[in-house]
């Protein structure tokens, strides 16, 4: 496992899995910008895209997927320095009140209007403002454990996460220094 930084400030990263050639946030932007793939997502978890969205139409729904990514990207892309990636990601538990160590966190877009976003980021807090992305996902039903596709997230999210407390990686200095002895 190895980490990629995303913007020049070393806020932003994203993990190589040893198994993959591109790193989480490039392989999730890239699916979710591919036609092919995106149909045969939509046809395979059409009812889903019903129940939850009144949407019946593939192609309205690869439409406002490919939008939203492109969303996503220029305003993860084109984060200026003192912009607050805090606004960004948000805990993955709705109902989390407080921080923890290596905090799961999600990044979703708000729509202005029709159907809220379905796209998620998915990272952990290092520290405030630094993130590692883990992966994403198109989430169409009210909770992770519902679908194989968000569940394989969750458990990203907890491989990084047993990874970098067993690298004694617990704030922005112990990754500092992981990443000095790569």
């Amino acid at each position: 496992m190895t980490f990629d930084k995303i913007t020049k400030d070393g806020r932003l990263w994203a993990v190589r899995f040893d198994e993959n050639t591109d790193n989480e946030f490039i392989r999730t932007i890239e699916q979710w910008d591919d036609v092919q793939w995106l149909r045969a997502f939509f046809i395979e978890n059409i009812n889903d895209l019903i129940a939850y969205f009144k949407i019946s139409d593939i192609n309205i729904a690869i439409s406002d997927t490919i939008e939203d990514s492109d969303r996503l990207q220029r305003i993860i892309l084109d984060i200026s320095p003192e912009a607050d990636l805090n606004r960004i990601f948000r805990p993955l538990d709705n109902n989390q009140a407080s921080d923890v160590m290596l905090q799961k966190e999600k990044a979703r877009l708000k729509r202005k209007f029709g159907h809220s976003s379905w796209l998620r980021l998915y990272a952990i807090k290092l520290v405030s403002g630094v993130y590692i992305i883990t992966g994403g996902a198109i989430k169409l039903t009210a909770t992770m454990q519902e679908r194989e596709h968000t569940s394989r997230e969750l458990v990203k999210l907890e491989r990084v996460r047993n990874f970098l407390l067993q690298e004694n990686v617990i704030d922005e200095a112990g990754f500092a220094d992981y990443m000095t002895e790569l």
